[in-house]
C-alpha cells in the first residue's frame, strides 16, 4: 500500500510506469491543435493548404510548427516530391493511426457526455 492507498477496483494493474507513459501521451494529444491536425490527416488532408482548411482557426506559422512537432514524434510522415515547385505532402503515420484507433472510445465518450448530452437525454 503506497501513499495513495489502494487502487480502485479494476485499476490494480496500473503502476507508476504506466501512469508516466499515459501522461506523456495525453500531454501530446492534449496540446492545442494536435487533435485537429491528426483528425484532418485521418480525413484525407495531405497538403499544407488542406490541413489549414480542415483545422479552422490555425495560423500558417502554428500549423507548420505543429506539423514539425508531430513529425518529430513519429505521428506525421513528411514527403518532399522534387517537382517545380516543390510539393510537400503530409500523412498520418502508422503510429498516428494506432493512436486515433485508441482514442475512438474517448471520442465516443465525449459525444455521449459532452455539453449537449443533457439535452439529448431529456428530449
Amino acid at each position: 500500500m503506497g501513499l495513495a492507498g489502494m487502487p480502485s477496483p479494476g485499476f490494480e494493474h496500473i503502476d507508476e510506469e504506466r501512469c508516466r507513459s499515459f501522461r506523456g501521451s495525453v500531454e501530446l494529444v492534449g496540446r492545442k491543435w494536435t487533435a485537429g491536425i491528426l483528425l484532418a490527416g485521418m480525413r484525407g488532408a495531405r497538403r499544407f493548404v488542406e490541413y489549414r482548411a480542415l483545422v479552422e482557426g490555425i495560423s500558417d506559422r502554428l500549423l507548420a510548427q505543429r506539423l514539425r512537432e508531430l513529425e518529430a514524434e513519429g505521428l506525421i510522415v513528411r514527403t518532399v516530391v522534387p517537382t517545380t515547385p516543390v510539393l510537400v505532402r503530409y500523412r498520418p503515420s502508422e503510429r498516428a493511426q494506432g493512436l486515433m484507433r485508441a482514442l475512438q472510445p474517448l471520442i465516443e465518450w465525449s459525444i455521449q457526455d459532452g455539453p449537449d448530452a443533457d439535452a439529448r437525454t431529456t428530449a
